[in-house]
């Protein structure tokens, strides 16, 4: 087998890759928000982060907190994104936004992106307050390319990390709102790690 002639250096490094990538979604419906070209242009910006296009990805690394707030409000939906994250990243994407110049994990559904979380019950792949992950985390994004999809139809939200399921909710709280990509403050409010988005999708249901 190739296996049994590769470096486990190498093996490893393969299998992270791999575990970044998936079939960008194709066909009618999906709208790109987010593709290594198109910078900003489709988002609003609130708060201090320092959002910018840089080497074919939206990111930030710098600032109190921050978000990408979607023009449009969406109520039944799939969104797809490829980002990455470090280890002390603390970031998410927000669905159902009630307030879109406030975006809070009180006033929308948080699909969240961090690894160290205080409460890791609601770590990397959770909704915030409302479906839990097992601890310790199975499931990281830390230091690697990731996908993200999250569907929420009706009252039923599912999210998938790499492919995995991560976290179901049925909750009718939060019915319709835009969607927001967050640059959030790290571990006792200090700065945490980067996020970098290179492809953001979404196809209204």
């Amino acid at each position: 087998m190739l296996t049994r002639l590769l470096p486990r250096s190498l093996i490893l490094v393969a299998t992270m890759w791999l575990a970044g990538c998936a079939t960008t979604p194709s066909g009618p419906g999906w709208t790109t928000l987010i593709d290594g070209e198109q910078g900003l242009a489709n988002w609003t910006v609130i708060g201090d982060a320092n959002w910018r296009s840089q080497d074919g990805t939206v990111m930030a690394d710098k600032g109190t907190a921050g978000f990408l707030v979607s023009p449009a409000s969406y109520q039944d939906f799939t969104v797809y994104a490829e980002f990455w994250a470090a280890t002390d990243t603390n970031s998410g994407i927000f669905i159902r936004a009630q307030n879109p110049s406030k975006i809070a994990a009180d006033s929308s559904y948080e699909v969240n992106i961090w690894d160290i979380r205080p409460d890791p019950s609601y770590g990397t792949g959770a909704i915030v307050n409302f479906a839990k992950v097992p601890v310790p985390l199975v499931n990281k994004a830390g230091g690697q390319w990731n996908t993200m999809e999250v569907t929420a139809k009706g009252s039923m939200i599912t999210v998938k990390l790499n492919g995995v399921v991560t976290s179901t909710l049925n909750d009718n709280k939060f019915t319709r709102g835009p969607i927001a990509l967050q640059f959030g403050p790290g571990v006792n409010n200090v700065t945490g790690g980067p996020i970098k988005w290179r492809k953001v999708m979404i196809k209204p249901l």
